[in-house]
């Protein structure tokens, strides 16, 4: 089961002044929204055709610091400013002052509040608290990935953030592995401050991506730690490169994309390989035998994804309708792209700790009462204690872990539990 988390915050962005090349750079600027103070980070800069681009950082409310909100669209006219943010519905209305350092005006999302941003010096400039450094490592032609690393003494551990998140996500839990362990962080191509190319979105090119920034930082063997998504990753170095990793520790990761159980299989990366095996049937597309190719679809293929199809329409029905149409919300580009280029890992030949949430702690459903609620929860469980259990069965060298009632970020609800389980299976490897 691929699981979907929803986070909402209030957000808000800024593009400058009067003339259009004096804005780029970093801007700051605080919501007082009752007795919370939000403090916000824009960073403006121009594409490659000249049009100004900007990103939002809502550094107070996500405890993944990296991740940003880009402006849906901006107008200039004269020394007025508006733009607009369509995932948060929300509006912004400023003017700029005539040394071009600040903007002030009005936040629209529901209410209507007054904001001011300021040009950040160096002096003032937000600074992640988090005690990392951060540099950028070339993986591919015309694509580098942020790297951040928190130092430390011991063996190497390499963290892997799950889809939409940056490697700092980890700023918390990330300094506590260090006392033993030198810690690092990658953040995956297409998101946070890597590059964003239109291609290399497979399971086995992220890998690949993966083990050039262990190339690069001289890691032999280290750790690799990975949260949701990055458990194809995971599968990808230790089914292919077993020899390079000491261990694997799976983060709520170990679902059908990180482990594929054939008795149970999987929708999307069924879905995949049928549309593969039916376009061989076109004339001219294949020189295999088409009798072979109907004989593997009557028998083996179109019975596994009734099976996928039947067990999806399952879980649907156990969804609330108030969620259904969350996840009908089109993926980004890069997202489907990582569900498209999904693959299937059945041997991963290397130590594992696999933490499952199970059950999930859903965390608020508006608009979901206490039987839909509840009847989501007990589909939910059951899927994910079945792919725990397939993960069990088929990878004999995995410890795994199942932590009652934490979210889908174990590492950030079930910190504690967590870290004793990660210490334990780290100081098994020495």
């Amino acid at each position: 089961m691929k699981i979907a988390v929803w986070l909402s915050a209030l957000v808000v962005t800024l593009v400058g002044p009067l003339y259009a090349q004096d804005i780029s750079g970093t801007w700051q600027g605080t919501i007082n929204a009752g007795s919370q103070e939000i403090h916000i980070v824009v960073k403006i800069e121009r594409d490659a055709g000249g049009t100004l681009q900007g990103t939002l950082f809502s550094v107070d409310q996500s405890p993944d610091r990296g991740v940003g909100i880009p402006v849906s669209s901006m107008k200039l006219q004269g020394s007025r400013l508006t733009f607009r943010i369509e995932a948060a519905r929300a509006a912004y209305e400023g003017e700029i002052s005539t040394d071009g350092n600040s903007v002030k005006g009005t936040w629209t999302q529901g209410a209507t509040l007054p904001v001011e941003f300021q040009r950040a010096t160096p002096e003032t400039v937000w600074k992640d608290p988090s005690p990392h450094a951060v540099r950028r490592v070339t993986v591919d032609k015309d694509v580098s990935l942020e790297v951040l690393d928190w130092g430390g003494s011991g063996g190497p551990v390499v963290l892997l953030a799950g889809l939409g998140n940056t490697a700092h996500v980890f700023d918390r839990i990330a300094p506590k592995l260090t006392v033993a362990h030198h810690v690092y962080g990658i953040t995956r191509r297409g998101f946070g401050a890597s590059s964003a190319p239109t291609t290399g979105y497979s399971a086995d090119r992220l890998g690949d991506d993966v083990m050039a920034v262990l190339d690069a930082l001289n890691l032999s063997t280290p750790v690799l730690a990975g949260h949701s998504i990055a458990g194809e990753e995971l599968s990808s170095i230790g089914s292919r490169h077993p020899e390079r990793v000491a261990g694997l520790i799976y983060l709520d990761a170990g679902y059908s994309y990180a482990y594929y159980d054939r008795a149970r299989g999987n929708l999307d990366i069924d879905l995949v390989e049928l549309q593969e095996t039916l376009q061989q049937l076109q004339p001219r597309k294949s020189t295999q035998d088409p009798r072979a190719l109907i004989h593997e679809l009557l028998e083996t293929a179109l019975p596994r994804f009734e099976r996928d199809l039947q067990a999806r329409q399952q879980e649907l029905q156990a969804m609330p309708q108030a969620l259904l149409a969350q996840a009908s919300t089109p993926m980004s580009e890069v997202a489907l792209a990582i569900q498209i280029g999904e693959q299937k890992y059945t041997h991963i030949p290397v130590p594992i700790l696999a933490i499952y949430a199970v059950p999930h702690d859903l965390g608020p459903l508006p608009g979901v009462d206490a039987t839909a609620r509840a009847a989501f929860e007990t589909s939910d469980a059951a899927v994910t204690e079945a792919q725990a259990n397939a993960f069990e069965r088929g990878v004999p060298s995995a410890r795994v872990v199942r932590l009652p009632h934490a979210s889908h970020y174990v590492f950030l609800s079930n910190e504690a539990d967590v870290l004793r389980e990660m210490t334990a299976f780290l100081s098994s490897l020495r």
